[in-house]
């Protein structure tokens, strides 16, 4: 592991330090567990860009001050929010007592999507400072996922020529016409109005998505309250990001889509941040579209998982399929989820 010049980096702050252990290194990513004379402090390593990182600071600052449970930010001697040396930044946290917040139970799911809900709620009125370059995911989603699925037919349409289909380009070419079906009913043009209505709604109020909203990021305390952690992905969008993403989550890893489940998921969230009926008809699209199966056809053509074998692959693409088919009785159900 490359050393790093830690030591002259804690000493821009008013801590005593007795040891430093790393938690993980990255080159360009790192956390150290700093023991100081008050306690235990986190150190991270980041490359972002200075005027992102400045975004991402005024976010979590706003979204704390709106009652979000997040590390605080520990200020410098002279009052830095950050430390720049060797062309990356040092960020110094307070240490959150408590463990990972677990969604493999039912109270422990539900606490997590209301905590979601509360950040979506606590980051209504959000502005990016001047100086910033804010991370800005809003109104994007149609044009990636549309460009996503050409993507994915150029895979198709190359499968079909070949004179010899091996097992995983066989299930693409048996299954990829259904799923085509599901991008285009995703992407209809009166789904694109509510999509683009509510865009236009969010330009005026604002709204920031976490992005990585899972157990691994939440440290549930003594107290009973859930801490955020990793903001480095906090970005500008619709709510509908983290919703989506935590149900293919959670879902993932049932084996697949519970149609009480959804509704009980819903129904955390609604209580804490109340969505109209139409805004829920935005999230039925983005979950129709199926993400799962995106991602591993495209992984598998484009080969960005070297280390896979094609055994692996087709494993991965059997269950990707089984729970993206149970998806239907949740969109055939869709209004009996309120």
């Amino acid at each position: 592991m490359p050393s790093e010049n830690l030591l002259g980096v804690l000493e821009n702050y008013d801590v005593k330090v007795k040891d430093i252990k790393n938690e993980n290194y990255k080159v360009k990513k790192g956390v150290w567990w700093i023991q100081t004379n008050e306690g235990y402090k986190i150190l991270k390593k980041n490359s972002i860009p200075k005027e992102k990182l400045d975004f991402i600071i005024a976010a979590i600052e706003y979204l704390c001050s709106r009652g979000v449970h997040m590390p605080e930010i520990i200020k410098s001697i002279d009052g830095k929010k950050y430390i720049e040396l060797d062309g990356a930044n040092y960020i110094l946290n307070e240490a959150i007592k408590g463990e990972n917040a677990s969604s493999k139970t039912n109270e422990g799911l539900k606490k997590i999507i209301k905590t979601l809900a509360q950040f979506h709620k606590a980051s209504v009125g959000f502005k990016s400072p001047k100086g910033c370059k804010p991370n800005i995911l809003l109104g994007s989603w149609y044009h990636k996922s549309q460009k996503k699925m050409n993507q994915l037919k150029e895979f198709y349409e190359q499968e079909k020529k070949q004179n010899k289909h091996n097992e995983f380009g066989q299930i693409i070419i048996d299954v990829f016409p259904d799923f085509l079906e599901k991008m285009k009913s995703a992407l209809a043009d009166d789904n694109k109005l509510l999509y683009d209505k509510w865009v236009n709604d969010i330009k005026d109020v604002g709204c920031l998505v976490h992005q990585d909203f899972i157990d691994g990021n939440l440290i549930l305390t003594s107290s009973n309250e859930i801490y955020v952690l990793d903001p480095d992905s906090i970005a500008i969008d619709l709510p509908t990001r983290d919703i989506r993403k935590i149900l293919n989550k959670v879902m993932k890893k049932r084996g697949g889509w519970d149609l009480n489940e959804t509704k009980n998921i819903i129904n955390w969230y609604q209580e804490i941040n109340p969505l109209e009926l139409w805004q829920w008809k935005v999230l039925k699209s983005t979950i129709m579209y199926p993400h799962l199966f995106a991602g591993i056809m495209s992984k598998y053509y484009q080969r960005r998982e070297t280390t896979w074998s094609e055994s692996k692959y087709v494993d991965k693409l059997k269950k990707t399929i089984k729970i993206e088919k149970s998806k239907d009785d949740i969109i055939n159900n869709f209004d009996k989820l309120f």
